[in-house]
């Protein structure tokens, strides 16, 4: 965005949310930090333990571990800037890294949206076609799913850069832009949301024919984790970039991005994974072959 402001060529912007959070900035620097390491951690740990477990090898878990490496990949490109931020007091931020972040922060987004969709394909797939589930997701087609999901003044009122507040410091007319970004985040939200949907109306209506309670249960139990994640994500993007006053209210925008840009990354292996049964049991078997190796 760099352009003229009062006939001067904007090169930089600076991030005055900090500013708001002075008083508890060290403490906030810490807290970011712990927050970071273990999103990385348990993120990465995941894809580690799914790699490594033969009995995980199996489309929905091929997908976590896209869903935790696209979560390490979206805090990185916010959070370890925050943390320089805070660290530092350094709040400004030049134009050309500001273009990147928001470049790499939008195609992680936009991949997780479309990541989400695959992700309900797959349990609706699993649930109302478990016969020939081998035949309509073989490892070929795994891969070309996850591979179009992942084809998809200058005082900022914000700790990153991102849409709302980047309009804002716009001096000219900002409604055609608004428009244009509307209808592009409309359409990658609402094909992601359609997807999940139309997947989730076949999978409770199968479900529903089962008749044993334990054989209900299973299926909801998976189900329930992915809504789950998928209504924290989608929910606050929508929130954000659907409510109708982009730019207008960056209080609340600053306190929903902190939560799908530090929180959610944070929460999805939990949500996604460690309540899942077979999860459980592969982290038993490494940790008991980690025993063992240490004895021997």
């Amino acid at each position: 965005m760099s352009g003229k402001k009062n006939g001067t060529v904007v090169t930089e912007f600076i991030l005055m949310a900090p500013l708001l959070w002075a008083e508890l900035q060290m403490g906030l620097f810490f807290v970011f930090l712990v927050l970071y390491l273990i999103t990385i951690g348990g993120n990465l740990g995941m894809i580690v333990l799914i790699q490594s477990d033969c009995r995980l090898q199996t489309s929905m878990y091929f997908f976590l571990s896209h869903l935790s490496f696209l979560d390490i990949c979206y805090s990185s490109v916010i959070v370890p800037q925050l943390l320089e931020t805070l660290g530092t007091d350094k709040m400004v931020i030049t134009f050309e890294h500001c273009t990147t972040q928001f470049f790499f922060f939008t195609l992680c987004a936009s991949t997780e949206c479309f990541l989400s969709a695959v992700m309900a394909y797959d349990l609706y797939v699993t649930v109302c076609t478990p016969l020939l589930y081998a035949t309509a997701m073989p490892p070929q087609t795994r891969l070309r799913l996850v591979a179009r999901a992942y084809g998809g003044s200058n005082h900022m009122d914000f700790f990153f850069c991102d849409l709302p507040p980047l309009l804002k410091l716009a001096c000219s007319e900002t409604r055609p832009r608004e428009r244009v970004i509307y209808l592009l985040a409309f359409l990658v939200i609402t094909t992601s949301v359609s997807v999940i949907f139309i997947s989730y109306l076949f999978i409770i209506q199968a479900v529903l024919k089962i008749c044993s309670a334990g054989g209900k249960a299973k299926p909801f139990s998976t189900c329930a984790s992915h809504i789950t994640a998928v209504a924290l994500f989608l929910g606050t993007l929508i929130f954000i970039y659907l409510k109708g006053n982009m730019g207008k209210s960056l209080g609340e925008d600053n306190i929903a991005s902190v939560f799908y840009t530090v929180v959610i990354p944070l929460l999805n292996p939990m949500v996604s994974s460690l309540r899942n049964k077979e999860v459980k049991e592969a982290l038993k078997r490494v940790l008991n072959r980690v025993k063992v190796s240490q004895v021997e």
